[in-house]
């Protein structure tokens, strides 16, 4: 299935934001998903499927000064 992720059309058959969050080995604790306009909570993303045409922004928040 095709899907927006961060601005970009891209291929996968990953099933959950779960998934997608895991083969992306991003940093889970300053890691915020929006998927389709809504932020989703960490403890729903393994339960939030994808679908074709979705739009998945994954955002990193660092701190800095």
């Amino acid at each position: 299935m095709k899907i927006r992720l961060n601005g970009e059309t891209v291929e996968t058959s990953i099933p959950d934001i779960l998934s997608l969050v895991k083969v992306r080995d991003l940093d889970l604790p300053s890691l915020v998903v929006e998927h389709n306009h809504t932020i989703i909570q960490q403890t729903a993303w393994a339960d939030t499927l994808l679908q074709e045409g979705d739009t998945i922004e994954l955002l990193s928040f660092v701190g800095g000064g």
